[in-house]
């Protein structure tokens, strides 16, 4: 038989490695959306917090409710999506969950209340947990170690669109249309992206690598894991650190808006400069992991938190106003790039065979930590900041000193990228 000859076998490596790179691109652009589920629920609709507690009659609080409400269900819904991706596989759960988000958004734009509306999403949040749960057990089904944190970081330069441009959309079409016309708008792009997954995302999970369904089997795990030091200590600093951030999501709106007079198209631009600080941070992780170890970027980034955090309590007690709050809001939040992929990586890095419920639980912390903190900044009403800074003061040192003692102090042993793209292949 005859053999190639060197320039066939260049082109067809050529040909192989251009494959490769679309196929990595597309993992990355559909896990990055389904990740974005968290900021499309939650930040598109922010500039209409205000309008919408006036429209349907509610105080500030209860306004701030319907945001806990989907927080709330998006932990929940972890807890349901995760293990039921154990036992099922990736794709069905998430193609269900996606149908289901659509239908809960149609139903939100038309809430005639709050109480209906703060019911609507809670059920929207269980829904959309599907795609964060399910894209990150994606990521562990493919990856470990080092190219963990480092896809968790591109992961962050496609999700990180979603809270940079979507309140900007919000606060564009509010000078169209009502913040009903939001939830339209959210259902049309998850009708994209479930044809995105249905298309483009094959089963990562395969038959011999699933858990049995019984609940006593998910709830072994469960326990296996809360009683885990290790993935309990990073999963509770990056929990609390996510939670100061839920609660900057939350009070944010009321704060810039009714406190200090800014317009809701102004709120919206400063909202997207931090998740723009976001995505630029969570690009440096990726540059720095693999030279860095990821427990060493994670202590930088948590201390930045807590500094931060600090630095916004002390603008608001002393009168800095915006010149002081903007600076120290935005290193807390753009922090939030180097805290979740690190974080992420080393609380999943001893679980590959339950990577579903492992899932579920670091975002069940994050969600459920953040929905508690959400409706106390504006417990004092929309006229003071102090609630805000106070609770984004005390989540910021509480999520670092969680980290000091709880956090591992061994480096991550893991395969370099490249033998992950070759499990990849295999996987192929």
């Amino acid at each position: 038989m005859r053999q190639p000859s060197i320039n066939e076998r260049e082109q067809s490596r050529q040909r192989v490695e251009t494959d490769v790179g679309w196929r990595y691109i597309l993992l990355i652009i559909i896990l990055g959306s389904l990740s974005a589920f968290g900021p499309l629920s939650i930040d598109m609709y922010l500039p209409a917090l205000p309008l919408l507690s006036r429209d349907l009659g509610a105080s500030a609080s209860e306004a701030q409710l319907t945001l806990s409400a989907c927080l709330v269900g998006l932990a929940l819904g972890q807890i349901l999506a995760g293990p039921l991706s154990d036992s099922f596989g990736r794709r069905r759960p998430l193609l269900i969950g996606l149908l289901a988000y659509i239908l809960a958004s149609l139903c939100c734009a038309g809430a005639p209340s709050i109480t209906l509306l703060i019911g609507l999403r809670l059920i929207q949040g269980m829904a959309g947990a599907a795609g964060i749960v399910i894209a990150r057990a994606t990521v562990r089904d493919k990856y470990s170690g080092i190219a963990l944190a480092r896809f968790f970081s591109m992961l962050m330069l496609v999700s990180g669109i979603a809270p940079i441009a979507a309140p900007l959309i919000g606060g564009f079409l509010l000078r169209l249309m009502s913040w009903r016309g939001i939830f339209l708008l959210l259902a049309l792009l998850v009708v994209l992206i479930w044809v995105a997954a249905l298309l483009g995302l094959p089963e990562s999970l395969p038959p011999e690598r699933r858990q049995s369904g019984k609940l006593e089997i998910t709830l072994g795990t469960f326990r296996r894991l809360l009683t885990d030091k290790i993935f309990l200590g990073y999963a509770l600093s990056g929990g609390l650190s996510a939670a100061a951030m839920f609660a900057y999501i939350s009070g944010s709106p009321f704060v810039t808006q009714e406190i200090y007079g800014l317009s809701p198209q102004a709120f919206s631009l400063v909202f997207g400069a931090n998740a723009l600080g976001i995505a630029i941070v969570g690009q440096i992780n990726g540059r720095l992991v693999g030279r860095v170890e990821p427990r060493k970027l994670l202590a930088g980034a948590l201390i930045a938190v807590a500094l931060g955090g600090g630095g916004l309590f002390l603008a608001v007690i002393s009168g800095l106003g915006l010149i002081g709050i903007l600076p120290a809001l935005f290193v807390v939040v753009a922090s939030q790039g180097m805290v979740f992929p690190n974080a992420a990586a080393l609380a999943l890095a001893d679980h590959p065979d339950s990577a579903g419920s492992a899932s579920a639980l670091l975002g069940l912390l994050q969600f459920v930590l953040g929905a508690l903190a959400s409706p106390l900044v504006g417990i004092a009403g929309s006229q003071t900041a102090l609630p805000m800074a106070s609770i984004i003061a005390l989540l910021g040192l509480g999520a670092l000193m969680t980290f000091l003692l709880l956090g591992q102090r061994k480096p991550v042993n893991a395969p370099s990228s490249l033998a992950a793209g070759a499990d990849y292949l295999e996987d192929r």
